[in-house]
């Protein structure tokens, strides 16, 4: 039999925006409406596709003390996927705990399960009389669950077997270590798919047998790395048990990204305004003219840097993005734009002075021309420093083994340390 369910996590209802500067009054109410408005799409995305059941793995709130529209707003949804037959299993996280958590709903629909915490919970979809999957889910009691919940779970019950956890795999240093586990632990229980919550980046950790899956937050709440771009959930399609390759799809209303600009070969200050601008404005096309909140960088080497260091140029270089772009939905908002540039540099006189720096250089271009080799240097160099001190290098970068971010990270080096007088 053939069916498909939903898989999201982190939804975070109605929580605030972090990490900004003073929003105008349009940004500001579309920015505050926009993590429950994506919820009324991901609720409408399982109606028009037919699932089965959704799955929301923990972080419904943002904190114990949940607001009252949020929760209202969510029951909402899940009166609307239960008047359709769709079935709902909620499993709470660490921002959502249930023992330490206020809740305003004291009746849920018949087909919604809300997952307690003392045990695992396991529950059958049934569609026509017929059983098409067992749900084993937990939620977290308190906020720092460190107990490995994964190994509670175990396969029982008919047809396909998924579980639902919010948690830390791998121990990632972006997020708390709650609820620690690694995915051999997940492979262990003989499930089909881990529905997993916590991890606000988008990961497939295991492809089939089991899937083990993060869908990523439903919105960005910020402009960090971990919430730039596409945000949304997961649709997955089973067939004879067997689980296809989840399908994401964007669900999320306002979206933050980050623009990185180049200044070689820009002549002027209006040039780099342009550039900026028409960077943005291709970002927005690209993302289905949803509505933006960007952040530019203006990188590289050239005679513009002299002008983007005088006093209040950069201030003002962001007032006249804003003013071009204007207030209209859905809008293009510039929050700050900052300028990690360095003076022109000849880069092939460089290399060849035989000194420290030339050697850098040389491993920087070794380096370069392997994508691995960039993602394993990040890993091993970059991981471990404090956040604020790698922001202060190089800037807020998305991927630090990406392109445009590694020819930053170059250019500040060469920049430091020409400096420093260390060349």
């Amino acid at each position: 039999m053939t069916f498909r369910f939903v898989h999201a996590a982190d939804l975070h209802l109605d929580t605030p925006f972090e990490g900004l500067r003073r929003l105008s009054p349009l940004v500001a109410e579309a920015a505050q409406d926009a993590s429950l408005d994506a919820f009324d799409a991901l609720v409408a995305l399982a109606i028009d596709r037919g699932a089965a059941f959704v799955l929301f793995a923990g972080d419904i709130y943002d904190g114990p003390e949940r607001g009252t529209r949020a929760q209202i707003r969510f029951l909402r949804g899940l009166e609307r996927l239960d008047e359709r037959g769709i079935q709902s299993f909620v499993a709470h996280g660490n921002h959502d705990p249930v023992v330490s958590g206020w809740s305003a709903i004291r009746a849920w629909p018949p087909r919604v399960t809300v997952f307690g915490h003392q045990s695992v919970g396991s529950v059958p979809v049934e569609v026509g009389g017929k059983e098409l999957a067992t749900v084993h889910g937990i939620s977290f009691g308190s906020r720092a669950v460190t107990e490995n919940l994964a190994l509670r779970f175990k396969r029982s019950g008919a047809g396909f077997q998924v579980g639902l956890l919010h948690c830390n795999v791998g121990g990632d240093p972006n997020h708390d270590l709650y609820s620690p586990c690694t995915v051999d632990d997940l492979r262990d229980f003989g499930l089909d798919y881990w529905a997993l919550g916590h991890i606000h980046a988008r990961r497939v950790l295991h492809e089939g047998d089991p899937w083990v899956v993060y869908p990523g937050n439903l919105q960005g709440r910020s402009p960090k790395p971990s919430e730039l771009g596409p945000k949304g959930a997961v649709i997955v399609e089973v067939d004879g048990g067997t689980a296809a390759a989840p399908e994401f799809i964007e669900l999320d209303r306002v979206r933050f990204e980050q623009v990185l600009v180049d200044i070689a070969g820009l002549g002027d200050l209006a040039d780099a305004q342009k550039a900026l601008r028409d960077a943005g404005r291709e970002l927005q096309q690209e993302s289905a003219d949803r509505s933006l909140l960007l952040r530019g960088v203006l990188t590289g080497g050239g005679p513009l840097h002299t002008d983007l260091r005088r006093e209040g140029v950069v201030k003002e270089l962001l007032r006249s993005l804003r003013d071009e772009e204007g207030e209209v939905l859905p809008f293009v908002w510039w929050d700050r734009v900052e300028d990690v540039t360095r003076p022109e540099v000849d880069f092939d006189t460089l290399k060849g002075r035989g000194d420290f720096l030339a050697e850098v250089l040389a491993l920087a271009e070794e380096v370069d021309a392997d994508v691995e080799a960039r993602r394993v240097f990040a890993e091993d160099h970059l991981a471990n420093l404090p956040g604020a001190r790698l922001q202060r290098l190089v800037g807020e970068l998305p991927n630090a083994a990406g392109e445009a971010a590694w020819r930053t990270a170059v250019d500040r080096a060469v920049d430091l340390l020409l400096e420093d007088g260390a060349a």
